[in-house]
């Protein structure tokens, strides 16, 4: 399935639909008129050398209507973090993949405060540019007939590169993802298969395009189906979402932990009347959050696991198949091996483990670095770097990152697991993270991040009950607020290098 033809085919079967709803901007736009739009600019993007093409803007229609268009005039869209450092971002994404020109939006500039980068070129400019005729030729292209129009855009394979995406970086650099149309598309049919997506849902479409949550499950997942998506450019309005998704009556929403906090806490009883679908991915999901979304609007909260890797789907959780804690069982068409992170041998259920994965969904490769894609991926296997158990019902539970492990008198600690007992025992609102600092006597120790002043003597004896010494953090920092990534996900690396700058100058 070549992506940027399903939606093509998908435009000619749902004409009239609503295909966006453009909530940053206030339009409706039908498929036909997607269709139209998306055509008009593949025609001012074939101007463009070919190869990469930089993509930096927030959800709209315009955003859906640049990327689209990027790959039909037959180019490859390299998706730009804006959220920090943008321009930083932008001349890193130049550097790695060598291109020049960035699509990107004037408003979200002057928004965000980035200076103009060499190669930038304005989509409002591109817009203003767009003559009668420009217009008239794109409506009667999209007039033909579904064959024609697919020959008269760029071809290609399932197994060419779908777009660029870039690592969060929470750890360290950002390494340049490579996903091909086929990586996607298997999780297009398999999620279909786990959740039941149809043409009659409504997705709301907050997630940033430039990480791959947001690309599968706000952008390619709704069009290969006849869905209707809700963009809105800013995922942290919480308060605004809740509205947008009451007034809209969306049926399906997507997530990170972060998020779905900001919309409990900023939502009225029945915000969320009309949604059947709540799916939390990205970082570990509370059962302090699943419990207040059943409390408050009696709705079950999903949890899911995946990577930019594997296009993001590895594991789902069903309003059918769902164990509370997990990250749900193996999508169709997905394998998943735990083995000892020593001996490499298989874990038997309940034994903690790294988690390998193999399927269609995994990635082509890190771009321009064969020696990390040969590091992850070996004889088919992609090596997650998680660490996690399968249960004797094929049920997966994920425990952290093998980096969030510290192995202390030849035990394996788990910072993951100090920060559930601790966040258990912390107030509603301060939010927590572990991480390992330096020690010139012991090699390491454990310190907690937390966003507000609490009673440590009183939780580090409660904490004691729950954990072995070993775990236990040897002090608390207090950081107002925790770093995150555009995507909602905590910023590790950021915080880790906080706490021992402060540690050390103390």
């Amino acid at each position: 399935m070549l992506l940027h033809h399903q939606f093509v085919r998908t435009a000619k079967q749902y004409e009239t639909k609503l295909a966006i709803i453009d909530r940053t901007l206030n339009r409706r736009v039908t498929y036909k008129k997607a269709l139209i739009g998306s055509l008009m600019l593949t025609k001012k993007f074939e101007s463009y050398a070919p190869g990469f093409l930089g993509i930096m803007m927030p959800n709209s229609a315009g955003s859906v209507l640049a990327i689209l268009a990027t790959l039909m005039s037959g180019r490859v869209p390299v998706m730009i973090n804006y959220s920090t450092g943008a321009a930083a971002n932008c001349e890193f994404a130049q550097k790695k993949c060598a291109f020049k020109t960035i699509i990107t939006s004037k408003a979200l500039c002057e928004k965000i405060n980035c200076p103009k980068i060499d190669g930038m070129v304005f989509l409002e400019d591109i817009m203003n540019s767009v003559g009668f005729f420009d217009k008239i030729k794109a409506a009667f292209r999209a007039g033909r007939p579904v064959e024609s129009i697919l020959k008269s855009i760029h071809e290609g394979n399932e197994d060419d590169t779908l777009l660029i995406l870039f690592t969060s970086g929470s750890e360290k650099e950002p390494k340049g993802v490579q996903l091909t149309h086929k990586n996607i598309a298997s999780n297009i049919v398999a999620l279909k298969k786990a959740i039941g997506f149809s043409a009659e849902d409504t997705f709301l479409a907050n997630l940033p395009y430039f990480h791959v949550f947001g690309q599968t499950a706000n952008l390619w997942v709704p069009f290969a189906d006849g869905m209707t998506i809700v963009t809105y450019a800013n995922p942290l309005d919480f308060k605004t979402i809740c509205e947008i998704v009451r007034e809209e009556r969306v049926t399906l929403m997507a997530g990170t932990p972060t998020f779905f906090w900001g919309y409990v806490r900023n939502s009225k009883p029945g915000d969320f009347s009309s949604v059947r679908i709540l799916l939390s991915g990205a970082d570990k999901c509370p059962d302090a959050l699943r419990k207040v979304f059943t409390e408050k609007h009696g709705k079950v909260l999903l949890e899911a696991y995946g990577t930019t890797e594997t296009s993001p789907a590895i594991t789902v959780n069903s309003l059918e198949h769902n164990r509370p804690g997990s990250v749900g069982r193996p999508i169709d068409g997905v394998q998943v091996r735990v083995e000892n992170y020593e001996s490499g041998e298989p874990c038997a259920a309940g034994e903690i483990g790294k988690i390998l994965v193999k399927g269609d969904n995994v990635m082509k490769g890190y771009f321009d670095d064969f020696e990390q894609t040969s590091l992850s991926i070996r004889h088919g296997w992609y090596d997650t770097g998680d660490m996690g158990y399968l249960d004797a019902e094929g049920y997966l539970w994920h425990v952290g990152r093998l980096k969030r492990f510290l192995k202390v008198g030849g035990e394996m600690v788990s910072l993951i697991r100090v920060e559930d007992v601790l966040e258990k025992l912390l107030p509603p609102d301060v939010e927590c993270c572990v991480v390992e600092v330096p020690d010139s006597l012991r090699g390491s120790r454990i310190v907690a991040a937390i966003t507000q002043p609490i009673d440590e003597k009183s939780t580090l004896k409660k904490m004691a009950e729950q954990l072995p010494n070993i775990a236990m953090p040897s002090r608390f920092v207090v950081m107002p607020e925790l770093p995150k990534a555009g995507s909602g996900k905590i910023d590790f690396r950021t915080i880790t290098e906080r706490v021992r700058d402060i540690v050390q100058s103390q």
